[in-house]
């Protein structure tokens, strides 16, 4: 499929000539009005496209636009854009939650009826094609000098072996030294207590839970300096002894957002969220990674009392949907970047974004889920500055080469980097190394892998949320066969925070969002949320020839099996390309990935072939695509790899061909 001039960009090819004629006439008054419109005559030459790509706007209607935060490619070919309250709190206030699913190739829309505030929860795809989002907001930060009323964390204990405590939304504690009261802000579960040992031996330890409290009233009258046991009104008897409050200081500190705990499965098919069992532990910016057995794994996040969640990971199983603790801890910051590398191990690239200490968990390495052993991996450079950096694994993923893009400094820092970093961890030793730079020192870029083999990476901010008017309007591809990267069409607006984008399977890319901090250079004015949509079509978009599969129907592939499709052209393919669907939010996309597929050509079509190995083709949905010898892609078509049988997964029928 070649991509056509539309309408609008032939009215500026000659819009542009004439407009210089009158430059030429009038001088400097229309200079700066006549170099803009010879840089949109350049930029719609064909030459000019098939060497740099192009960049068009989607015409969103408007009742559709959303602050997109998250965005996941699903296997029917939509795209789902979350807003959830969409980093606003009067839509937080007013429960006014959105998603919005977009078909690219219709250009049409649908509103999604969201079940809670998704906003900054985690997603990945899930083996069966839904979508796994946890976690979101339950309550919205509030600054120094914003808090009205003394609050902080009680810890509510139970000492009742026979029975667990449930508190509503609205449960008063009152200190019995300091007489001072607090109303809970949500429901809390006390599990009943630990008994051990028999008769005159036997043993209680009081479970507890923890929940956000605040003063009745306004006020530095209702704060406290010390630890104190709460009574818990309406309680009575046994429950009054058995059930109470420790709380530290209750203050006008800065309260961080907090987490929920729901999880939902979004069906493709269906078009609608579907309500599973909650994770153990609430969770605002955590990420989900999709395991070699299609077990997710859940981490980091801030929880129902803003504090970073301190080490206690979890596991979803999508055949029983309940979620599990793993037996021990380890400790991440917000949004780490975790990628199913070989084996089975998550390597953990060093990005992040957001929350948690400057000198814990930041250390890129290799991590073994099952007997928590985590392997450093040295040499990482600016690593002050990993938070709000990219990571991709490099295509072919077969080549386990990761590259670490960009990144800032921890918090709202003004540093940025234009470094990027790489690591083959096939070496004995792996060690990251320098690449190329990219075009400017940022913080959020997005990279996305194309079918192609190479890495297109855009926009960004060279400042804490664009601040000081520090977005960046540029964009490359970067090669990994040569290590070097080359400038291509620069985007068409700004984005930096709550931005992303996502390969298409066209083999377009959309961008989506940013959330500048200031709407002017001088920080004097708030920013507004990007709300365009864009698309660049790669420079393969413009050739007049493309691979064109003649079987297009979706296929289902299990690993180590191989399938034949009629193809236009068979003699010119020279690849083929596995390619999972991005899932992005926060600069994170640890879905991505491009693995190789043996190849074997026949006179009407290609027979390839899926690897053996589950850490390298986690079970989902792929797009397949082929590349002929002149490096161009064709469009996708959709392939569904299951669980392997020999790792618990259920027995599926192959829809291969041979």
């Amino acid at each position: 499929m070649r991509f056509r001039p539309s309408r609008r960009t032939r009215r500026t090819a000659l819009g542009a000539t004439v407009v210089l004629a009158l430059a030429g006439m009038n001088g400097p008054a229309l200079w700066g009005y006549a170099a803009g419109q010879y840089h949109e005559y350049k930029i719609n030459q064909p030459e000019y496209k098939a060497k740099n790509g192009h960049w068009d706007v989607v015409d969103v209607p408007r009742e559709y636009r959303i602050n997109t935060i998250h965005a996941a490619l699903l296997h029917t070919g939509k795209v789902l854009l979350v807003a959830g309250s969409g980093n606003n709190a009067a839509n937080f206030r007013a429960k006014s939650f959105r998603t919005v699913l977009w078909d690219p190739r219709k250009n049409t829309y649908k509103n999604i009826p969201t079940p809670k505030d998704l906003f900054c929860a985690g997603h990945t795809q899930l083996p069966d094609g839904k979508l796994l989002v946890a976690g979101g907001t339950q309550r919205y930060e509030k600054l120094d000098g914003d808090v009205t009323k003394a609050g902080g964390l009680m810890i509510v204990h139970n000492e009742n072996p026979d029975k667990p405590m449930t508190f509503p939304a609205g449960t008063r504690f009152t200190g019995k030294e300091n007489r001072k009261t607090f109303e809970s802000k949500d429901a809390v579960l006390v599990p009943r207590a630990a008994k051990t040992g028999d008769g005159d031996k036997v043993k209680v330890t009081a479970s507890t839970a923890r929940v956000y409290v605040e003063a009745l009233e306004k006020g530095h009258d209702y704060e406290t300096g010390t630890t104190d046991n709460y009574t818990i009104e309406g309680l009575t008897g046994e429950d009054a002894r058995n059930a109470y409050g420790i709380a530290n200081k209750l203050s006008f500190d800065k309260k961080d957002f907090q987490g929920i705990k729901d999880a939902f499965e979004f069906d493709p098919v269906a078009e609608r969220y579907v309500t599973v069992d909650p994770m153990e532990e609430s969770r605002w910016y955590p990420t989900l990674t999709t395991l070699q057995d299609g077990r997710v794994l859940s981490v980091s996040g801030l929880d129902e009392i803003g504090q970073v969640v301190p080490g206690k990971n979890e596991i979803y199983d999508p055949r029983t949907k309940k979620w599990s603790y793993l037996p021990t801890e380890r400790f991440f910051p917000t949004y780490p970047a975790l990628f199913l590398a070989d084996r089975g191990r998550i390597f953990y690239t060093g990005s992040n974004a957001g929350y948690g200490p400057a000198d814990r968990g930041r250390v890129p390495g290799l991590w073994d889920v099952e007997t928590n052993d985590f392997t450093e991996v040295p040499g990482i450079s600016d690593p002050d500055v990993l938070e709000t950096s990219m990571s991709v694994l490099l295509p072919p993923a077969q080549e386990q080469r990761y590259m670490v893009l960009g990144g800032g400094g921890v918090g709202e820092d003004s540093k940025s980097t234009a470094k990027t970093r790489i690591v083959d961890l096939r070496e004995e030793s792996p060690r990251f190394h320098d690449g190329p730079d990219l075009y400017a020192e940022v913080r959020y870029p997005s990279s996305v892998i194309l079918p192609d083999d190479t890495v297109l990476t855009t926009n960004g901010s060279g400042d804490y949320r664009g601040r000081s008017d520090s977005n960046v309007l540029r964009a490359e591809l970067y090669d990994p066969g040569t290590n070097a990267t080359r400038p291509v069409a620069d985007p068409l607006v700004g984005r930096n925070y709550h931005s992303g984008a996502l390969l298409l399977p066209d083999g377009r890319v959309m961008t989506f969002g940013s959330d500048s901090l200031f709407g002017d250079r001088a920080n004097t004015k708030a920013g507004t949320f990007q709300q365009e949509i864009d698309l660049y079509t790669p420079p393969y978009g413009f050739r007049e020839d493309r691979p064109a599969f003649k079987d297009t129907e979706p296929r289902t592939v299990k690993l180590g099996e191989r399938t034949t499709y009629r193809t236009s052209d068979p003699k010119a393919i020279s690849r083929a390309r596995l390619i999972r669907p991005g899932s992005f939010t926060h600069v994170t996309n640890v879905e991505q990935r491009s693995i190789a597929l043996d190849l074997a050509k026949s006179a009407d079509g290609v027979t390839v072939t899926v690897p053996k190995d589950p850490s390298l083709v986690p079970p989902g949905w792929y797009m397949l695509n082929l590349v002929d010898d002149k490096g161009t892609p064709s469009e996708a078509v959709w392939v569904k790899v299951p669980v392997a049988d020999d790792l618990g997964g259920e027995e599926e029928g192959s829809a291969s061909q041979e």
